[in-house]
């Protein structure tokens, strides 16, 4: 007889962990990974959870195990393997079963399965989840979307096995088809801008102000308390604090500076130059990965040019004063442009994206989680429609408050041959965004002097051209 309540395919950090989430608030799941020694070692090590759990060998025995109409929650590497675990098991489930994409998927992937699963009368729903291993287990931000009434199917257990901020769900559903992949997706883009500008004030610090990882955990340790105060923060302030049981170093002084990516950045920079909404900081941050990987260029660079001496140093404490205000106007430009992306997208796909919920849901449980987000959900409460973050209340009195932190910060890491290509970028969008006049107009002029494209006056109506190339 079926018991299970919902179904987790594959038995990696990531599903393992929601399986034992969700037998730990109190429901029956079903598990099954490819790999038959992989789902026996996970039976064995659920514990106490073991009698909530039912460990299946095959897909047919899974299925059979879920009380229909059944949920199954997919957690494998995205791309060719979901399609390919969805192909399994279309033939073994009936009408209204759920099929739940969980992984880090391309919502276009996701609209996809949708409308591929609507014509056997399966319901497919995109599901994005953050926290790491630690929110799987404990309670994640989840980002739901798909059909409504397949959400409140499910409603109850993905809303118990949720990350909770002051007794609030951190889930919710966001839209049809792709909406909780594509929200997911700008959350990891944010997620890039922010870590990177976090290394960037790291490298101020360490490059500039020539202080050890020790002492910079103590400055991060006080932003924590602060405007700042943020899981990525905290997480930067505890590992400048560990030392490298090898060497006796601060373990981050033996790591190398050449960081991984696995997709979501890169796409939410493709997208949000699909949908021509700037998403400066986003950018800067993935090129900066990219870079980061390019290591002997990197030393045969550094060889033939050579670093610029530091110099105009001001006293520390000012720069670190300034450093914490800088950090938080880059983080105002990061999510400014991601939520702008996400409006662009709400729109063009026609999803009606909640963006107060939005920031509710990501106060808990997820890597980008901090104080900030209050902000930001009180800021779309008001106005919903508001067009850009930068222009509310709360947040315009924010970058007056830092612009000229910011501005220092950049100018001197420009001085001294520090890299910030966040912080400079976000500058640079606010600069380029507060000014009613920009150069533009020179750029139009060139395009109808190269390719006769034309241009608007300011003094009249229609399209014109220049009295360029015989043209009038």
């Amino acid at each position: 007889m079926a018991e299970a309540e919902i179904g987790v395919i594959g038995l990696g950090v990531m599903g393992a962990n929601l399986a034992l989430n969700i037998a730990d608030n109190g429901y029956h799941v079903a598990v099954y990974n490819r790999t038959t020694s992989r789902t026996e070692e996970f039976a064995a090590a659920a514990g106490d959870l073991s009698e909530r759990v039912t460990a299946c060998s095959t897909l047919e025995e899974f299925v059979a195990a879920i009380r229909p109409p059944r949920p199954v929650i997919i957690m494998v590497k995205a791309g060719e393997p979901v399609d390919q675990q969805i192909a399994a098991l279309k033939p073994l489930l009936e009408a209204n079963d759920i099929i739940i994409d969980a992984g880090n998927a391309n919502f276009r992937d996701t609209m996809r399965r949708f409308t591929e699963l609507e014509g056997p009368g399966q319901t497919f729903i995109g599901m994005g989840v953050s926290g790491g291993e630690e929110g799987a287990r404990r309670g994640p931000s989840i980002m739901v979307g798909g059909k409504e009434e397949a959400w409140r199917r499910v409603e109850p257990v993905l809303t118990a096995i949720s990350a909770k901020y002051e007794g609030e769900p951190c889930a919710a559903w966001l839209g049809e088809n792709g909406a909780g992949h594509f929200v997911k997706t700008i959350h990891n883009g944010i997620e890039y801008a922010d870590m990177q500008m976090i290394a960037e004030v790291y490298g101020v610090m360490r490059d500039h102000l020539s202080m050890d990882a020790a002492s910079i955990a103590a400055v991060f340790s006080a932003w924590s308390t602060g405007p700042l105060d943020s899981y990525l923060i905290d997480i930067t302030a505890e590992v400048l604090r560990v030392e490298d049981a090898a060497t006796g170093q601060p373990i981050v002084d033996v790591i190398v500076d050449a960081a991984g990516q696995k997709g979501t950045g890169r796409w939410s920079v493709i997208e949000s130059q699909m949908m021509g909404v700037p998403a400066t900081a986003i950018e800067a941050a993935v090129a900066a990965r990219s870079l980061s990987a390019m290591r002997a260029q990197r030393a045969q660079a550094q060889q033939r040019f050579g670093l610029l001496p530091q110099q105009d140093r001001r006293d520390g404490q000012q720069v670190i004063d300034d450093l914490e205000k800088a950090l938080l106007a880059g983080k105002v430009a990061a999510y400014a442009q991601g939520f702008a992306v996400m409006a662009a997208a709400s729109d063009e796909f026609g999803w009606n994206l909640p963006m107060a919920t939005i920031a509710r849901i990501w106060r808990a449980g997820c890597i980008i989680r901090s104080r900030f987000l209050d902000e930001i959900a009180t800021a779309f409460t008001r106005d919903p429609d508001v067009e850009n973050l930068a222009l509310t209340p709360a947040f315009s009195k924010m970058i007056e408050g830092t612009d000229m932190s910011l501005r220092r910060i950049v100018a001197e890491a420009a001085l001294n041959g520090l890299p910030v290509p966040a912080l400079a970028s976000a500058l640079g969008y606010f600069d380029t965004y507060r000014r009613g006049r920009g150069t533009a107009n020179l750029i139009q002029a060139q395009r109808d002097f190269f390719g006769a494209h034309g241009f608007e006056r300011i003094d009249a109506d229609g399209q014109h051209h220049g009295p360029w190339g015989g043209s009038v």
